[in-house]
């Protein structure tokens, strides 16, 4: 089974890291489907239907972004508001369309890791960060399982530091995979 990976990246041709990613998920096609959600609707006029019937068909789902302002891309945002819609992922006896697929989240983080912590500059945890994404897809009845993260971006980008991001991405995707 294939694992649908939902990129958002607003500008991924100058990306580092997911640009990367994206690369090396592309050598495994029978693995994965790559959605790059600026690429599809660089207008940001998404077609709700057609990703709805993309979601359906994929049981493993990863949202690879970004991290902004300590939350998602603007598009992103503007995906869960518009896709996950009543009737459809929520709220009715047709709904929950998204209920029991396995959903989990890859991201790319400019600060070190060590900053996220109650005694550091950035006061909360990432985990803590992404808790209204874990209550999101808890509420359509998703899997949510723990994210993958790369953090310092803004203070390693030489190729070495990026290259060493690409196995750990397999691996936690191959494992997610087998969930």
């Amino acid at each position: 089974m294939k694992t649908l990976i939902i990129v958002t990246h607003p500008h991924i041709e100058d990306s580092l890291i997911n640009k990367r990613w994206i690369e090396e998920l592309e050598k495994y096609p029978e693995q994965y489907t790559i959605h790059q959600l600026y690429k599809v609707y660089p207008d940001e006029h998404i077609d709700v239907r057609k990703e709805q019937q993309l979601i359906e068909q994929y049981d493993h789902i990863v949202f690879q972004f970004p991290l902004y302002w300590f939350s998602m891309p603007p598009l992103l945002k503007k995906w869960q508001d518009e896709v996950l819609t009543y009737g459809w992922a929520y709220g009715s006896k047709s709904g929950y369309k998204v209920g029991g697929k396995k959903v989990t989240l890859a991201i790319s983080v400019g600060i070190d890791e060590r900053e996220y912590a109650h005694n550091e500059k950035y006061k909360y945890t990432l985990k803590e960060l992404l808790r209204p994404f874990e209550l999101t897809f808890e509420y359509i009845h998703a899997d949510y399982r723990p994210f993958f993260a790369y953090y310092g971006i803004e203070l390693n980008s030489t190729t070495e530091w990026i290259e060493r991001s690409v196995p750990l991405y397999r691996q936690f995707l191959e494992e997610f995979a087998k969930q």
